[in-house]
């Protein structure tokens, strides 16, 4: 199975290096130096990593035959692909990959059919689950423990609390402004 563990962004420095924005939870596993990752566009692979260093809270790497600033430029937004025995699963029973979501029923407590996980967004500060309904149409599930309570990779579902509106507009609670007296 292929996973997207990373995306190239721009060039740093003049001796090739570029930073990545880490798609993966395991990114010393993934991204170590040595590993052969495929790419997207498939044309710029495959890329071994020659080193890697955090700066300033970004990762940055380096891979073997680029050795300037404009080979670093040439690979900005290439995704970065792991090869992932589709059996492996995360150590921490609380985190997924990506591929064990997709197309996961979607009901809320009471057992209401919401729709089907059709893909995971990866945001600075939190994934979000996009849920297909029945009728075409998509909602953003937010995937934090309060909203999201079960995860049954058995029964093939998520089970979602989710507060009021998120599901039905028309159910939205509104704040109302106060007047300061």
């Amino acid at each position: 199975m292929q996973l997207v563990v990373a995306r190239i962004g721009r060039a740093h420095g003049i001796k090739g290096e570029v930073t990545v924005e880490v798609r993966t939870d395991e990114p010393e596993l993934r991204l170590a130096p040595g590993a052969v990752l495929a790419t997207e566009p498939s044309a710029t692979g495959p890329l071994t990593i020659a080193t890697g260093r955090v700066h300033s809270g970004r990762l940055l790497l380096r891979f073997e035959g680029v050795q300037d600033r404009t080979g670093a430029e040439a690979l900005r937004n290439t995704l970065l692909i792991a090869a992932v025995d589709p059996e492996e699963v995360p150590e921490d029973p609380e985190e997924f990959y990506d591929h064990q979501l997709i197309d996961l029923d979607v009901v809320t407590r009471d057992g209401t059919t919401v729709g089907r996980i059709a893909e995971i967004s990866h945001l600075p500060y939190q994934d979000l689950l996009i849920v297909r309904r029945p009728d075409g149409s998509e909602v953003l599930i937010p995937f934090v423990g309060e909203i999201v309570p079960e995860i049954d990779l058995q029964e093939q579902r998520a089970v979602i609390d989710p507060p009021p509106g998120l599901l039905d507009e028309s159910q939205a609670e509104i704040a109302v402004e106060r007047e300061d007296s």
